[in-house]
């Protein structure tokens, strides 16, 4: 039976300040190249999540070493200079896309047959794309269901690498297919040059994984068609991740619905992520935005409906899309059709849980279109997506009678998000209640 859990609504603005928990996307990036570096590194704010504990798992179990305090954010890394220690392993990615396109691409370095494998949404994930580039290497890799999708096979090494190696990757489902092949580029003798075919969404992205991977030592040139990554591998570094931007988009919106104000420390325009940009959305929205040296405060409501291209924030899509629901007019959102491969389908999905709470929603093969419409009361699925149950319970701030069916899966990226949301709100969210914790259970923190 599903867990439910009523959202209550609040009775003003909200005013708040609030840390975000360490980037996911920065900590699973750091934790595979340091993994692949000259060394030991320290990382520091990791975030402790599903997530980020799976690819500490997978990354064991190509034998890393790893030394994690996820209650302190401290992780101690043992680089293996672009080796492999084990020369077969099994991998659980769960529901994890950054775990299985990452730990792909480095399985090809090893000597060995490697299996991956993850949730049965997992399952229908494409990962053709990434699996062409191994074999472009030379790397054994195959795909095990329908679509090319994992199961995933992979048998190393890539053939001579003496040479540059030269690649064509196409990047339209997911840029993790080529952030994944980049990483292991400077750990082959001739380096690699990744041409790009076709669009690439969340192109942010990229430019996030290049400045991971130069951070521990190696440089690239990224341009919009070409990046080059010379040889040289990496080296252990001690490395700090900044809070996560996706993160904070739920607590911005929290200020856009309600009329408040928030101040998200730990994040500046100088952000690494590109969702960073959410805060400009709303900003256009008609909220006030403040970038300060290392914070971010927004004011007032999110007034006027926006058409936008999401392309490179389309994690904070969902969020978005519920910040419509209050604002004056239509909100179009183009250019995502990417996210229908997420965890769930996030355009049809969200429409669909949209129209429960009477919004007006026209759904395109690339994005939505939103309107207010008439508020209700309703029961909202999740569809084990932490983004979807994160965002949807935003609407319960001005909607009485919001209830959130599954709340746990926020724990894929941040196991803390119910507490959280109570400190900012001021309200107790009623778990022992709701069944979501059973009398004596632990609550998130």
């Amino acid at each position: 039976m599903s867990q439910l859990l009523p959202i209550p609504p609040t009775a003003g603005p909200i005013h708040g300040t609030i840390r975000p928990p360490g980037s996911k996307s920065l900590t699973n990036r750091a934790m595979v190249v340091a993994a692949l570096a000259e060394g030991p590194s320290r990382l520091v704010g990791v975030l402790d999540s599903e997530d980020t504990r799976v690819m500490a798992r997978g990354l064991e179990a190509l034998g890393i070493e790893i030394t994690a305090d996820w209650s302190s954010g401290l992780l101690e890394v043992v680089g293996q200079g672009g080796t492999i220690p084990r020369t077969a392993a099994e991998i659980d990615a769960a529901a994890s896309g950054t775990t299985m396109r990452f730990l792909a691409a480095v399985c090809g370095l090893g000597r060995g047959r490697y299996r991956l494998d993850g949730t049965p949404r997992m399952r229908c994930r494409p990962i053709g794309d990434l699996v062409d580039g191994l074999r472009a290497l030379g790397i054994d890799a195959d795909t095990q269901s329908p679509g090319r999708c994992p199961p995933v096979t992979v048998s190393g090494p890539p053939r001579d690498t003496t040479h540059q190696q030269q690649l064509r990757v196409r990047a339209g489902t997911s840029s993790q297919f080529a952030s994944g092949l980049a990483m292991i580029g400077p750990c082959l003798a001739g380096g690699m040059e990744l041409d790009f075919e076709g669009p690439i969404v969340s192109r942010p992205y990229l430019e996030m994984t290049r400045r991971v991977m130069e951070h521990f030592g190696a440089v690239g040139t990224l341009t919009a068609t070409r990046w080059t990554i010379p040889p040289g591998g990496y080296r252990g570094r001690a490395y700090e991740i900044e809070p996560d931007a996706s993160a904070a988009s739920y607590f911005l919106a929290v200020a856009a619905i309600t009329g408040g104000s928030m101040r998200i420390e730990g994040l500046s325009q100088n952000s690494l992520q590109g969702d960073i940009a959410f805060a400009e959305a709303l900003e256009a929205m008609g909220c006030e935005l403040t970038w300060e040296p290392n914070a971010i405060l927004l004011r007032g409501r999110a007034a006027r409906g926006i058409e936008i291209d999401m392309n490179a924030l389309s994690d904070t899509l969902p969020t978005l899309a519920v910040v419509a629901l209050f604002a004056e007019g239509p909100t179009t959102i183009r250019n995502v059709a990417h996210v229908r491969d997420k965890e769930t389908d996030r355009i049809g999905d969200l429409a669909r849980e949209l129209r429960r709470l009477g919004a007006l929603v026209e759904e395109y093969p690339d994005g939505l279109r939103i309107e207010a419409g008439s508020h209700h009361a309703a029961r909202l699925a999740t569809y084990d997506d932490h983004r979807m149950a994160m965002s949807l319970a935003l609407a319960g701030l001005r909607i009485p009678g919001v209830v959130i069916e599954d709340p746990r899966c926020v724990g894929k990226t941040f196991p803390g998000f119910w507490d959280a949301l109570a400190r900012v709100t001021g309200e107790r969210l009623d778990f022992s209640a709701s069944g979501l914790f059973p009398a004596g259970d632990d609550q998130p923190g």
